[in-house]
């Protein structure tokens, strides 16, 4: 069950030719995909390239339509080992997954294609997250370009340009018989627009046609002699080939002036905030009509020598505006002015910082640095001359604290940790890791358990230095998502092989949740076109893992301590693995809500349970909350004077899981929290019952008020 259903929009797949097409920059991509013949996709879901994904899932009897195969790949390996289908035949293939950490995961199987070489047009779809609210390391897809020649494209975020490098991809692809990339940022795959369409084109050659004319060709295997043939191939033939489609078809993008003595170089996606900048600086408006020459690099690698000293020409300075660190383009972009003997001056990093995403502010600063360097006179008056009284914006990061990620409400992880906490308390600290997925932001307050991961499914094995029979054994903790991508075959058979003594803990929430709610292998819902409810214990067993313990109820905090203590105190040998297992929160209250809301609406009685606390039990120490961290358990002061200090509270976003009071029950805390069931519809014997209970317990509140002392104020 995916985080959004597409179905709607997935109809304006069916556009033909010349009709409007209105909506996001990661349909538009879809669209240009069928509308350039592609014959198989595939990829793995991953931000913010997920939709993509999802929107490909929910055409897929379009995609059958048009005789297109459609793979959700196990993992980024998987999808990029799908591109072999190109290399020896002339089919359209794309595979879409996050980067750079997908292009690290897929590193292998790319090194591989790029050697080999294409026939037919190979895309990669890379969502390309760098800053922009990343939520992972801060690297560039750049570098793995360069290293393996892949060409990469790095379009203007606006749905023609999107929808024509798809086109440009597949066509440079085929013209250099190298494989493309294709990098999709945040805005660019959220962006909004329209376009005019054509016509969906069946693939020329589709993968069934392929199975029935085997082919091969051993000048395309990547074994010695060939792999030194395939190097020398990438340098005489495919760069030059890729250089000459690139000025022929113009990918490239001049905007501005043909003379001026400044200009500004930027990469493609990056161009709406350079255009955003000089607006604000009165040099340009939105429609990109600009002051200052600019030079668009929608193709960002390979860089043209000719085609950028070409706009040099006549230029004192150049400004290179190029997001992320290290600064391959400004280098190669230097070398090219060297290597030509130009006085031209190159600024880039220095006026713009090395490192951090170049927000609104960062790139108007930027560019006002620029100019009063390079052309001072350009600048607007109050800019060249600022008033000195005005007021100076605050430092927020030193006021606003810090906002990190952390479990939603009803979350079925977060009792795992509350457990977890519990035996600490017993057994003291233990070494702990953690994975990719929700389950790390156990990491962060008030939990703070683990403190370290290295990748999608690599949690155990992040533990194996620690796994020598110490006095404590290492724990590591792992998602159902990074199970399935590559923690079977890279932790836990690692774990089997060398007959670990550690605990591993598998948080199974039934989805790939944190990309966004995909289904996996272990799902426990019937999908029509995936293979689900395959236990995760039984794989486990599969590759001679025993020590096994499956719990189907998260939120009973109890049970989960004393399986955790058992298998960091047991005698037996070999891996311990507790298999953790209870719906995502998220995804059971998309598909609980509207069915409760429109049984109500349709006047059938439903219950509804909701928790509270009881505030004259209530101590305020408030463990319940360090224990638990749930956002709806929060504080609240009472208007007792005798009491001072503020008591815990549920609001009213609280979805009824429970937990609050598994945890206050597991560590024996005050018996506070109540559970109420909220009755919509009721029948009429409940509706009497309840009558007749609120005029009991009115006339006891009345008889116990008409008791207590009242003090009044002298008049």
């Amino acid at each position: 069950m995916a985080e959004r259903s597409f179905k709607a929009e997935v109809e304006d797949l069916r556009l033909g030719e010349g009709e409007t097409f209105t909506g996001e920059g990661i349909l538009a991509i879809t669209k240009a995909l069928l509308e350039n013949g592609v014959g198989y996709v595939g990829g793995y879901q991953g931000a913010p390239i997920s939709h993509l994904m999802d929107v490909l899932a929910d055409a897929e009897d379009l995609l059958g339509e048009l005789g297109v195969r459609f793979e959700a790949n196990a993992n980024e390996a998987a999808a990029a080992a799908m591109l072999a289908a190109s290399v020896h035949y002339p089919i359209r293939g794309a595979v879409t997954f996050k980067g750079p950490v997908g292009v690290n995961v897929a590193s292998d199987a790319l090194a591989n294609l790029s050697s080999s070489g294409v026939t037919g047009g190979a895309l990669v779809i890379l969502g390309e997250d760098y800053g922009e609210g990343s939520s992972i390391m801060q690297e560039r897809s750049h570098a793995f370009a360069m290293k393996s020649q892949f060409w990469l494209l790095d379009p203007r975020p606006s749905l023609p340009t999107l929808v024509k490098a798809v086109g440009d991809g597949f066509a440079l692809s085929e013209a250099s018989n190298s494989p493309v990339m294709l990098t999709m940022r945040i805005r660019s795959c959220h962006v909004t627009g329209s376009f005019q369409t054509r016509a969906n084109q069946r693939p020329k050659l589709s993968v069934r046609e392929a199975l029935s004319n085997p082919r091969s060709d051993f000048a395309r295997v990547v074994l010695p002699p060939m792999s030194y043939v395939h190097e020398q191939d990438k340098i005489k033939n495919r760069w030059p080939a890729a250089e000459k489609f690139i000025l022929d078809n113009q990918l490239n993008e001049f905007f501005g002036p043909t003379t001026a003595p400044i200009g500004i170089v930027v990469q493609g996606g990056m161009f709406n905030g350079l255009i955003r900048a000089l607006q604000r600086l009165g040099l340009a408006d939105l429609y990109g009509e600009t002051e200052i020459p600019i030079y668009v690099l929608n193709v960002t690698y390979p860089l043209i020598s000719s085609e950028f000293l070409g706009f040099c020409a006549g230029k004192d300075s150049i400004l290179v505006v190029e997001e992320g660190q290290p600064e391959f383009i400004e280098q190669a972009l230097g070398s090219f002015l060297y290597r030509a003997g130009s006085s031209v001056k190159l600024y880039g990093k220095g006026v713009l910082p090395m490192a951090g995403e170049y927000t609104g502010q960062v790139m108007l600063d930027g560019i006002t640095a620029f100019l009063k360097q390079a052309a001072p006179g350009m600048l607007p008056a109050t800019v060249r001359a600022p008033n000195e009284d005005r007021p100076q914006i605050p430092d927020l990061s030193k006021t606003v604290p810090i906002r990190p990620p952390g479990f939603c409400t009803g979350c079925p992880e977060r009792p795992i940790f509350a457990a977890m906490k519990l035996v600490e308390m017993e057994l003291g600290k233990h070494q702990i890791t953690g994975d990719i997925g929700c389950h790390l932001f156990g990491s962060l307050p008030p939990f703070e358990i683990g403190g370290a991961t290295m990748g999608f499914g690599l949690g155990p094995a992040a533990n194996a230095a620690f796994d020598g029979g110490g006095e404590r054994r290492p724990v590591s903790i792992i998602g159902d998502g990074g199970f399935w991508h590559n923690g079977l075959s890279s932790s836990f058979t690692n774990m089997a092989f060398n007959k670990s003594d550690g605990v591993a803990i598998v948080v199974d929430n039934f989805y790939s949740a944190a990309t966004g709610g995909q289904d996996v292998m272990s799902s426990r819902a019937d999908n029509p076109t995936k293979a689900t409810k395959n236990p995760i214990s039984k794989a486990l067993g599969g590759i001679g893992i025993t020590w096994v313990r499956q719990i189907d109820r998260t939120y009973d905090v109890g049970k989960l301590r004393d399986t955790i203590r058992e298998a960091l105190t047991t005698d037996i040998p070999g891996p311990k693995v507790i298999v953790a297992s209870s719906e995502c929160m998220l995804n059971r209250q998309r598909r609980e809500k509207p069915l409760a809301l429109k049984a109500i609406k349709d006047g059938r009685r439903v219950e509804a349970p909701r928790f509270g606390v009881d505030e004259a039990v209530c101590t305020g120490d408030h463990a319940c909350i360090r224990l638990s961290g749930c956002p709806s358990l929060s504080l609240k002061r009472l208007d007792d004077p005798l009491r001072d200090d503020p008591v815990a509270s549920i609001d009213q976003s609280c979805v009824g899981c429970g937990n609050c009071g598994e945890v206050a029950d597991a560590a024996v805390l005050c018996p506070s929290f109540y559970r109420a069931d909220v009755v919509h519809n009721p029948s009429a014997f409940e509706a009497r019952v309840s009558a007749i209970r609120a005029k009991v317990i009115g006339w006891l509140q009345r008889r116990r008020d008409s008791k207590r002392l009242v003090f009044e104020a002298a008049q």
